[in-house]
């Protein structure tokens, strides 16, 4: 019992503390206060709007506070120390005493608890209630709740995520109690579960990914591309054979005449074209001649072997034509006609 005992005095101390301390604090605007047992003393950290305030000039305010707690609660060598709220709006103790206040100013309940819940809201709480409870406006009590967002009423979800303050506002008619309960924002569920997707399969690098789409258009352009290049080659093949065909009798037609020039005398010159011209008749249709052995064969036509062997019979063996030729008076023309022959017979040779 001993023990037990202990345990409620403890807590009796610490309560009485708090409320010391939230009195001497009203203006700095009291937003907690954690007391901690440490082997150098005793840590008192207190939350408050204004840190300034607590402090006071060159720690005055803090110093008489100090020995306060140590006189007064029996608390050995206490360390205070003061922090400032981050958002005063998410504190719920805070709130409290800014509604009471604002009560004690005048200000109607309904208007009051309105204006508390929307700023709690605004600054991104999940959830409060504010309720009102005393005499509002009759002779009778009773009890005002302004809620707004997700609250909790009981379970380990309203003991972890759920902060409550309390001040009380003192009315002619009487004392009005003022409730503020918040949920902040950071607070967790135990219905909220975040499902994590499976984690993908890593793809082995012999075995590349690829997508059938991709695949089919890469071997449709494959085969547009091998259809295209085989209409050019068939283009290109027949615009060159006309050309091929144009340029053979230009080759066989104007080189023979270069050669008419040359001594018609020559007789082994001429065996030796015959040959030639019958070695590329032999030769298969595929070894295309080269222009050389093109103009080699050309030789024999021109060339005429006709031309020494009827120089002189000539005139003999055509008894028509010496008539003909007779009544001139100028002897000296008879000599140029068989010249004139010579070049009539290749043409009707060819």
């Amino acid at each position: 019992m001993a023990s037990e005992r202990k345990f409620v005095t403890e807590k009796i101390r610490r309560v009485l503390l708090k409320e010391y301390v939230m009195s001497k604090v009203s203006r700095a605007g009291f937003g907690g206060l954690d007391v901690q047992r440490t082997p150098m003393g005793t840590r008192v950290t207190l939350i408050t709007e204004r840190p300034g305030l607590v402090i006071g000039r060159r720690g005055e305010a803090i110093k008489s506070l100090t020995k306060a707690i140590e006189t007064d609660f029996n608390f050995s060598n206490p360390q205070i120390e003061v922090q400032e709220v981050e958002s005063p709006n998410l504190n719920a103790q805070i709130m409290a005493e800014k509604l009471a206040s604002a009560l004690e100013r005048g200000w109607h309940f309904r208007r009051a608890g309105h204006s508390t819940v929307r700023r709690i809201m605004e600054s991104g709480a999940r959830g409060c209630q504010v309720t009102v409870a005393g005499k509002l406006t009759g002779r009778r009590h009773r009890r005002e709740k302004f809620k707004n967002g997700h609250i909790k009423f009981c379970g380990q979800a309203k003991l972890d995520f759920m902060e409550r303050g309390f001040a009380s506002a003192r009315m002619k008619p009487g004392v009005i109690g003022v409730t503020v309960q918040i949920m902040h924002p950071d607070a967790r569920l135990p219905d909220e579960i975040d499902i994590i997707p499976p984690p993908e399969p890593v793809a082995t690098p012999t075995e590349p990914v690829v997508d059938a789409g991709k695949e089919r258009e890469a071997k449709e352009e494959e085969r547009a591309a091998e259809a295209v290049e085989k209409l050019k080659k068939a283009v290109d093949g027949e615009e060159d054979k006309p050309k091929k065909a144009a340029s053979k009798p230009k080759t066989a037609t104007s080189k023979p005449r270069k050669k008419k020039e040359k001594a018609p005398s020559e007789q082994p010159e001429a065996e030796e074209g015959k040959k030639s011209d019958k070695a590329a008749s032999d030769k298969p249709a595929s070894e295309a001649p080269t222009e050389t052995k093109a103009i080699e064969p050309a030789k024999p036509k021109a060339v005429i072997p006709v031309n020494e062997k009827p120089v002189e019979p000539a005139t003999d063996g055509e008894p028509k034509a010496e008539p003909e030729t007779a009544p001139k008076t100028e002897p000296a023309e008879k000599q140029p006609e068989p010249d004139k022959k010579k070049d009539e017979k290749p043409s009707e040779e060819k």
